[in-house]
């Protein structure tokens, strides 16, 4: 099976459950994962924004990824986040990182310094010459502060073979259609935002790096399937069904809401790290009511 067959559908970026004494809840996670995977999802990622990385530490982050490893049992692909906005520290990392079990890289381009877009594709050069895996390139300006063009991605795909697929949370339709209408044959185009997943998807993305498929993997994974294969009408009743949730998983912040939902769920403590909060007591009985609709 080819790197490109691997990361069509659903992936799931894995949120962190921690404990209320800040620790990292491995068997909440355990039990996520064996949750995620019995429940159709077509692939897992590890250490991306949504398991909130910045607040955990470099043995943590290697921690996290070898328990996933582990527990996955080679069941599905484990793509792993590294990036940052330090090239050469990046770099370093992707030759040094125990990449047993992994079948690719998510890298996310460079966040607050602002880099132009001849250092985001120098940046990206870079790694992926160092690079022993394939590389999902990560667009989300509303999270770094700077926008990855449609030139300065295609620029990539076409002259690195190993660069595999972007995530594209950019929600800018005019650039996402333009990458997709002028890649190489092989470079996919991965959904970044689980509310135009589906409108994506008829444009000809291959799938989606979702957050809500943490708590809904069997239904939003059905969801991408039935687009995937063209059944438009079945796909966009279960996409209905998430419009209210959609809204809700991001209103105070990712992943707030889903580690809301999951709480609600009883898979985990409702605990984030410092800068970040859990929801507000009103959101969270909204994510309730809503659940308890759905269910």
């Amino acid at each position: 099976m080819t790197i490109n067959n691997k990361l069509i559908g659903m992936g799931v970026a894995l949120i962190t459950p921690f404990k209320s004494d800040d620790s990292i809840d491995f068997d909440a996670l355990g039990r996520l994962v064996e949750y995620i995977i019995s429940n159709n999802a077509d692939y897992l990622v590890v250490c991306g924004t949504t398991a909130e990385t910045p607040t955990l530490t470099d043995k943590e982050k290697e921690e996290i990824a070898r328990f996933v490893v582990q527990c996955n049992a080679g069941r599905l692909p484990v793509v792993l986040g590294i990036g940052g906005n330090n090239t050469k520290e990046v770099v370093e990392k992707v030759k040094t990182s125990d990449l047993t079990g992994i079948d690719a890289i998510l890298s996310v381009t460079p966040y607050y310094n602002k880099p132009s877009q001849e250092g985001l594709y120098q940046h990206f050069s870079a790694i992926a010459k160092a690079s022993p895996l394939p590389i999902v390139l990560y667009n989300v300006p509303g999270r770094t502060g700077v926008n990855m063009t449609a030139e300065t991605t295609l620029r990539l795909a076409k002259e690195f073979s190993n660069i595999c697929a972007v995530k594209e949370a950019s929600g800018n339709f005019t650039q996402i259609d333009d990458i997709i209408k002028n890649k190489p044959q092989d470079f996919m185009v991965i959904s970044g935002d689980d509310g135009i997943t589906f409108p994506l998807i008829t444009l000809g993305a291959v799938g989606v790096i979702s957050v809500i498929g943490n708590a809904f993997p069997r239904e939003f994974s059905r969801m991408v399937r039935l687009a995937l294969q063209g059944d438009y009408q079945n796909a966009r009743q279960i996409h209905y069904r998430f419009t209210e949730l959609f809204e809700l998983l991001f209103v105070e912040g990712n992943p707030a809401g889903v580690k809301s939902m999951l709480a609600v769920m009883g898979m985990i403590e409702n605990k984030l790290r410092l800068p970040l909060v859990s929801n507000t007591i009103k959101t969270y009985e909204k994510i309730k009511s809503v659940i308890d609709q759905l269910n």
